[in-house]
């Protein structure tokens, strides 16, 4: 070739300035700029086959739509070729000599807008380009339109000018040849070649093969009819997207057009692997722009409470930097998450009631989740409240049901929904909080993990019944009615006198002290002596116990005021309001006594040793007598 024939020019200066950038700073991460390269391809791939659609295109009519790559170790050359639409004299210089300009965009200006829906492309091709001289020190681009006419070829180190010259002998298509640098000679490498292929662009919808080997076996189903997709693809689809050997738990596949174009589809796996102790989990959901990966385990897609989903989101939508690396518009990622979780949230409340026991078995397994998600997601609490499930008196032993039943059983008067905490069903029900709602006939929640406090504390209130817990000192249940009294409540007898009682309070007082804001009567005792209640309304034992066991009690204002109340008609409080006089000492005794065990049913510590030096005290007395 002589001099005459080869063109030299200048790059615009804006494209000068983009190119370092590009080089330079504009992409994280090198991989990229081979996923770069092979969307530029797909795309061209693309607008050949949509062309040949609306005319007859005779010149390398049989040449398959493909995009190839070969790896050359030795010369430290990567290369890759698609036989899409190609390039003109004109396309190459325009497309490649400035940023202005867009291949895809140009061709889509040209495209009516019934024919746009058809086509799939993304990206511009100018600047995804450009990502080449990351890894290559010098580029060569070898094309020949689909229309025939004569191949060119342009070439650049990725510094002021650029060549372009005549290239005879070419089929339709691209082909990219990149002189790697010398840092960056591991792009030469199939299987390096392979690994970012899979990463980023196994869902290309066109064969890609390196070194004649097929890489993106894997097909994009979330893109196709529901109808389409067998129960066997699904759940190979979930095998590679979630790099699982079982199979799933939940399946969830939609697709939405307004107020966002979606294509969704995630799974719930069967295990939970935070709880078996294998860390914090990363999130499972790859965010991608037609079929080709942006944010791979994105972070901005889904609320955090969702990172034990796996699977896809594919979305046209979103506003994409020109390195295709981060989301742009952030009021629309925000709107993108809140369709994702609310379709989500609706479906796990629809299988809840298409099938009960297997949400139980995903509530097992990944409840903490939903409950992680009340606590932390205002926006979607209200909807997670439906969600959520726990025992009751009114349920069987390990059987949970829904908030929904609970306000379906509510006793006529009553507007709150009750509940109380406990270590387990066992201490809850034979603990002094409940009786008075056995001897009513009111439905309890049984909470029986930590969590579970903060959980309702910060839900509130649901269907418009505020949420209360049993060990509140201003607790009013509704009055009972002979048909729903427990008939396995049995009363103390009578009551101590109304002055005995209030001297009896005042003396317990005063051997308390500052560990208890006030002793006082209760109103709904029925068979225990004393239990402990909490003044602080938004406070309960088990959320002080939580904070306590994680050093936080400080910084809530621990401790909270407390209350004692007894049991007037107990049989131990009347015979202690008479041994306070025969014997203060031991009537002492009783008093801290019966504090230690109010405490610790109410879940709360005590100093173990002083107690039991105690209790000997106490049974000394016992068996002297």
């Amino acid at each position: 070739m002589t001099e005459a024939q080869v063109e030299t020019k200048q790059f615009q200066a804006e494209t000068r300035k983009v190119l370092d950038i590009v080089i330079n700073s504009l992409y994280t991460e090198r991989d990229i700029f081979v996923r770069e390269l092979v969307s530029n391809a797909a795309d061209a791939l693309e607008k050949f086959r949509h062309q040949s659609l609306i005319e007859k295109v005779e010149f390398d009519a049989h040449v398959p739509l493909e995009i190839t790559i070969d790896c050359d170790d030795k010369a430290h050359t990567l290369t890759l070729t698609d036989t899409g639409i190609g390039m003109t004299k004109e396309e190459l210089e325009t497309n490649l000599g400035t940023i202005a300009h867009s291949g895809s965009q140009h061709f889509f200006e040209h495209l009516a807008e019934a024919a746009k829906k058809d086509v799939n492309l993304i990206g511009q091709f100018g600047v995804g380009f450009y990502s080449a001289f990351m890894a290559a020190k010098n580029v060569r681009v070898q094309t020949r339109s689909f229309s025939g006419e004569e191949g060119f070829e342009w070439a650049s180190d990725g510094g002021g000018t650029y060549t372009i010259s005549s290239c005879p002998g070419l089929h339709r298509g691209t082909k990219i040849i990149l002189e790697l640098k010398d840092d960056a000679q591991t792009y030469a490498s199939k299987f390096t070649i392979e690994r970012i292929i899979q990463q980023y662009s196994t869902f290309v919808p066109f064969p890609v093969k390196v070194e004649g080997k097929l890489v993106n076996t894997v097909q994009a189903i979330w893109t196709r009819s529901k109808a389409e997709i067998t129960e066997e693809e699904y759940t190979e689809f979930y095998k590679f997207i979630g790099n699982a050997g079982d199979e799933p738990l939940y399946r969830l596949h939609f697709s939405a057009d307004a107020p966002l174009a979606i294509n969704a589809l995630v799974y719930v796996p069967k295990e939970n692997f935070e709880v078996l102790g294998m860390g914090r989990m990363q999130p499972g959901v790859n965010l991608y722009c037609q079929k080709v990966l942006i944010d791979q385990h994105s972070e901005n897609i889904l609320p955090e409470w969702l990172r034990f989903l796996k699977g896809v989101v594919d979305s046209e939508d979103l506003p994409l930097n020109i390195s295709r690396q981060s989301l742009q518009d952030n009021a629309l990622v925000i709107k993108l998450r809140k369709v994702l979780a609310k379709r989500f949230i609706k479906f796990l409340g629809e299988e809840a009631e298409r099938d009960a026991d297997k949400y139980l078995e995903f509530w097992k397994t990944f409840g903490i989740f939903i409950k992680e998600g009340v606590t932390s997601d205002f926006e979607h609490r209200g909807d997670l409240g439906k969600l959520l499930r726990f025992e009751s008196s009114a349920s069987e032993p390990g059987k949970m049901i829904s908030l929904d039943e609970y306000v379906g059983r509510m006793k006529d008067g009553q507007d709150k929904i009750y509940y109380i905490n406990g270590p387990s069903r066992g201490a809850v029900e034979y603990g002094p909080y409940v009786e008075m709602f056995k001897k009513r006939g009111v439905e309890i929640f049984y909470t029986l993990e930590p969590i579970d406090d903060f959980v309702l504390n910060h839900l509130g209130e649901y269907s418009g019944k505020k949420l209360v817990s049993a060990d509140r000192a201003d607790l009013h249940l509704p009055e009972s009615t002979e048909s729903n009294v427990d008939a396995g409540t049995k009363e103390s007898g009578e009551p101590l006198e109304a002055e005995a009682l209030q001297q009896l309070c005042a003396w317990m007082k005063e051997i308390l002290g500052e560990r208890i804001a006030e002793v006082k009567a209760s109103s709904r005792l029925v068979e225990s002596p004393a239990m402990i209640v909490n003044v602080d309304g938004y406070m309960t034992s088990s959320m002080e116990r939580l904070l306590k066991a994680s050093g936080q009690s400080e910084a809530f204002g621990m401790g909270m005021k407390k209350d004692m109340e007894l049991n007037a008609a107990s049989p131990l409080i009347k015979k202690l309001a008479v041994l306070r006089a025969s014997d203060a000492s031991f009537a002492g005794d009783l008093v801290e006594q019966l504090y230690a065990n109010a405490m610790i049913q109410a879940g709360l510590l005590v100093d173990s040793m002083e107690m039991v030096q105690r209790n000997y005290r106490i049974l000394e007395r016992a068996a002297g007598e």
